[in-house]
This record gives structure tokens, sequence and C-alpha cells, in this order.
């Protein structure tokens, strides 16, 4: 059960050695969560709107009334070049806690979740930019190629990546355990740079909503992803979802802004992403991303992401397992990554590794 008490907002920056690598986190002193977030939907991705658009998988953030679910949504990238590594929950200590997402050269861990639409556990492999121009894979993502028409094939991605095949929303004990390789130990240490606006105001939107929360749905969300933030709505088949309910008590706690790029320990992670419904690949083959191996990578054919709560750090549980665990609910996506001057996207890269 949760325990909430007053909040005491505490937050620290203290350099702690992870697997090899220095990570930051912020703890909120005053929330514990006890209970583990419910398995992730399985759903259907909506097309890409627009070229320049990534994907951003859903996740379940924390609010006053529990666990609610923040819709994947396609939103535009804030730096060529960037790539969107997702938020994740972890578990230690008896609590759980919200890493952030945050925006960066290269995937880093996301806790080995399956949150599907190229992110299978480990990596991306639905797209990657070349020649300052982001191309999409139409054998991973749902693309309009009416409209998107920087896209390309790629089925070896599929097979050649690691795909963790359950539906565990938490790293930790009882969820995902898989630990951050060297490629994430190495993308933790980059410029990040925070969530944008927009994806703060998804996240913000849908603690509002009372059908997004847990205790409302019994875990199945009715609108599970949309095609861009204030955009259109779908439920897990891909029909139109529900609209929002503002009558829920909305309350949210958002997770402390803080990035947390460590490497936690991991537990069995698995969730089987949605389905995705690919236009027929009639593009012209070629990974744009080739510079990078694929070898740990998870491939899902389903979307997941929000832009959710993507930044943060670790807060209560540290996914993995033996890091202390502070405390501190999900909310929004994303952490104080400080934002950074970094590189704009020339040459190819893809995060399947």
């Amino acid at each position: 059960m949760k325990q909430l008490s007053k909040i005491v907002s505490l937050t620290m920056l203290s350099a702690l050695l992870v697997s090899g690598a220095y990570a930051q986190f912020s703890i909120a002193v005053g929330v514990n969560i006890n209970t583990a977030p419910p398995p992730l939907p399985v759903y259907t991705q909506p097309p890409c709107p627009t070229d320049g658009y990534m994907w951003t998988p859903g996740y379940w953030a924390y609010g006053d009334d529990g666990y609610y679910w923040v819709p994947g949504v396609w939103v535009p990238c804030p730096t060529p070049g960037y790539l969107w590594t997702p938020g994740y929950w972890g578990y230690a200590g008896g609590n759980y806690g919200w890493h952030g997402g945050y925006w960066g050269p290269h995937i880093g861990f996301y806790g080995g979740c399956n949150y599907g639409g190229g992110y299978g556990g480990v990596g991306f492999i639905g797209g990657g930019w070349s020649g300052g121009v982001y191309r999409y894979n139409t054998a991973v993502v749902n693309v309009n190629t009416t409209v998107v028409r920087n896209v390309y094939v790629d089925k070896t991605v599929i097979n050649n990546t690691t795909v963790i095949n359950n539906r565990a929303s938490f790293n930790g004990p009882g969820g995902i355990t898989r630990q951050p390789n060297a490629q994430e130990q190495v993308a933790a240490s980059e410029h990040h740079v925070q969530p944008t606006q927009a994806q703060f105001d998804h996240s913000h939107t849908a603690s509002q909503d009372r059908n997004a929360y847990a205790k409302a749905n019994g875990g199945h969300p009715p609108t599970t992803a949309m095609d861009r933030v204030g955009g259109a709505r779908f439920n897990p088949h891909g029909a139109p979802g529900a609209p929002v309910n503002r009558t829920a008590s909305t309350n949210n706690h958002p997770a402390a802004n803080t990035p947390n790029h460590s490497a936690p320990h991991a537990a069995t992670v698995n969730h089987p992403s949605s389905t995705v419904n690919h236009p027929n690949n009639n593009h012209p083959a070629g990974n744009p991303n080739t510079g990078h191996p694929a070898n740990t990578p998870s491939h899902t054919t389903a979307p997941s992401h929000p832009s959710g709560n993507p930044g943060g750090s670790h807060s209560s549980g540290n996914p993995g397992g033996s890091h202390p665990a502070p405390q501190h609910p999900s909310g929004n996506p994303g952490g104080s990554h400080p934002p950074a001057s970094h590189p704009a996207g020339g040459g190819e890269h893809h995060e399947h590794r």
C-alpha cells in the first residue's frame, strides 16, 4: 500500500558508483510507494503524423490516486541527432521509484522494459538519424507513408534484436532483471536534454483523467496512445479512445526533477509491446543507422510511449536492486537533466545494440 505523509522535498545530487558509472539521483522524502505499477498494456501504435516526430512510449505514472497511464505519443525531437530514452520504475529497499527519461545522442538504460514501438528492452530499432534527417524503419514502427517520406525497411533488426518478452513495468526483484550494458553506461554520462514542455503537458493532462487511473480501469486504460500531444486518442486496438474525464482527484506528485542515469540492476523485465500496423514496405531498404551493431536491443512491434514522465532520477527503488532506493513518486516525464550543449545529428545512428 502507498503511504503518503507530509511531503518534504529534499533534492540530492549525489555520486554513486554503479556498475562502474556514476549516477545522479534525487530523493523526495515523504512518499513511499510500496505497490508495484500494473503490467504494461499491449496496444496498437498510431501512425506517425509527420516527419520529425519520434515515438515516446506510454508508461505508468503516480499521483495521489495511485498509478495512472500516460499514453504513448508522437512528439517532435527537440535536438537534431538526439533520441528518446524512456523512463522506468525501479524497485529497491521495499519501495518503487521513478527514473526519468531524457533526450540524448544515444539510447541509455530504461530498465529492460519492453515498451514496444522499437523499444524492446534494450536500445531502439524503430529508426535513426542519417545525414541530419530522421528516418523511420517501417518494419518496426507505424508510419503514414503518404505524409512521411523518410522511411526505410530493415527486418533484420527484428531477428537480431533481443526482445524481453514479459509485460513487467519495473526493474528489480519480481520485475525485470537485467543490468545496463557498457553502451548504456556510456550513454548515461553523455549530455542529456530534459523532456519538452509538450511532454510535461501531456503527462499533466493524463494526471487529470480519471479514466487513466488503474483504480478506475483495473490496469487496462481505455486510451493507450495518441498521434500527437493534444491530438487524436486511441484505445488498445487503434480505435478512437475515451475522452478525458476530468472528475478525478488529481493531485499529482511529480518525480523529483533530477536525472537518474544510473545503471540499476534489472529484474526480469518483459513487456510485449503493442502491436503496430506497418504499412506495406515498398520503400527502399536501408537502415540509416548501420553505424551501431545490433546486438542486445529489444524490439517489439508495438508502441509504447509517451511522453511521459520521462526524466527523472532514481527514486524509491532503484531498479535493480541493490542500490539505495530513494523514494519519489513518478510523475513528470523528465527530470532535471541539464540542457546540454550537444552535437547536432549528422551521422547515421541507430540504437540497437
